[in-house]
């Protein structure tokens, strides 16, 4: 009997897998996957789409608002100390609430402040009230302003077309006026040609001396729309005195020679009216002195959270888009069931199949990721020219939201892709 011999059997091909799957076949497989239902893909991304979008354009806005704000801010003077009057309605443990009141700034006062010496680069009390304005047959409301020369360098006013009144002006209560650029366009058709023209303020004539150039419109101030008129005119046109004859301001503006000497110069204002008004226990100060960068660090402070706040609300959409592709993920297993069989009867492995949807899951999060940004950099703009706000695009928001996207694909996909890696093959070749 002649001896045989055992023969060798047929093996497959080593690969990397069961079936010779690469990186780039998993993902072009996840991706022939997504491209079956492109509809349903797109409305499975929506949430991540939204939530990304939501979270730049919002960023955008709130940065740009709040560059917006320090601008405006700083361009209505730099160095600045604003004196106002002040009531304490309220004291105790809470802390103060202060409402506005009568007013208590006089113009000894501000005499007295600006008797303080080289430390203040300047001072300008105002007066302000509204009024109908007219040239010949054209008329526009404005916001007169009665003040002291120095409110050109105090608040940053300096004119585009002619000059600025002077002392002489001032005491001489002449009737002369710097009108705002708005003002210029809607009595004259130029800031030019309003020059040299008389106009007539609550029924007072005026001579312009000066137009101020375009300052836009911000939150804090109108410029375009003010007259700046001597402070002595007003009060003898325009009337402000109360029944003792005194003559009280509605703010001081007290520019500081130095940046530095601010917050010593605001404790020393803040003593000086504190004893002049007789008033020993700052819980009834009827006046307040603020420092223009306390001011802008506090507003910058609350954009800043409120923008914090909607970024935070809007990230919610992207967990909620991460429960749609979780949710899709799981049908698209139930769909595919008897293909998962096949593929593990083809030699498969498990990490193989988990792979391929977790692929899936991760392209659908990171293409609405892309998707979001962009929309999020339109919303943005139109945003933007809707609030009259230039947006200010930062790379931390875009990576953050991308990053985010990503890991939302990663975490809400593994859950589906592991329970199709866990399928029993005979059981899924028996799926109908």
């Amino acid at each position: 009997m002649t001896p045989t011999r055992d023969l060798p059997q047929a093996q497959a091909p080593r690969t990397r897998s069961g079936l010779g799957i690469n990186a780039l076949q998993v993902v072009s497989i996840a991706w022939r996957a997504i491209l079956a239902n492109p509809l349903r893909s797109v409305l499975t991304t929506l949430g991540i789409i939204i939530g990304v979008a939501s979270v730049i354009a919002l960023t955008a806005i709130g940065a740009g608002s709040t560059a917006n704000i320090t601008k405006s801010l700083q361009s209505l003077g730099t160095n600045l100390l604003t004196v106002s009057s002040d009531v304490n309605t309220r004291g105790g443990p809470g802390g103060l609430v202060r409402q506005g009141g009568p007013q208590s700034i006089t113009l000894k006062d501000v005499e007295t402040i600006r008797a303080l010496g080289s430390e203040i680069a300047g001072v300008a009390p105002t007066l302000q009230r509204s009024a109908q304005v007219k040239y010949q047959a054209n008329n526009t409301n404005a916001s007169i302003v009665g003040t002291w020369p120095d409110y050109a360098t105090v608040r940053n006013s300096q004119v585009e077309f002619g000059s600025f009144f002077s002392d002489a002006d001032n005491t001489g209560r002449r009737r002369v006026a710097v009108i705002g650029y708005q003002v210029a366009q809607d009595l004259f058709n130029g800031s030019e040609a309003a020059l040299g023209q008389k106009i007539r303020i609550a029924g007072v004539s005026f001579s312009i001396v000066g137009v101020l150039p375009d300052k836009g419109n911000s939150f804090f101030t109108s410029s375009n729309y003010n007259i700046i008129i001597p402070l002595s005119t007003y009060i003898q046109r325009l009337g402000r005195a109360d029944s003792s004859g005194e003559i009280k301001v509605s703010a001081v503006f007290v520019q500081a020679a130095d940046k530095s000497q601010l917050d010593d110069l605001k404790n020393r204002i803040t003593d000086l009216l504190a004893t002049r008004h007789k008033k020993t226990d700052p819980t009834t100060y009827d006046f307040s002195v603020q420092n223009q960068a306390d001011a802008l660090a506090s507003v910058n402070q609350i954009t800043q959270t409120l923008t914090l706040f909607l970024g935070g609300i809007a990230a919610i959409s992207l967990l909620v888009g991460g429960i749609g592709i979780m949710n899709i993920m799981l049908v698209s297993v139930t769909e595919r069931t008897r293909e998962i069989g096949i593929r593990k009867a083809l030699g498969a492995k498990p990490r193989d199949i988990l792979t391929q949807f977790l692929v899936e899951a991760f392209v659908l999060s990171v293409g609405g990721g892309v998707i979001g940004i962009f929309v999020g950099f339109g919303i943005a703009y139109i945003g933007g020219q809707a609030l009259k706000i230039s947006p200010v695009i930062t790379v931390s928001p875009i990576v953050v939201a991308f990053l985010f996207s990503a890991m939302v694909g990663i975490f809400f996909g593994l859950y589906p892709a592991l329970r199709a890696s866990r399928l029993d093959p005979v059981e899924s070749l028996r799926y109908e």
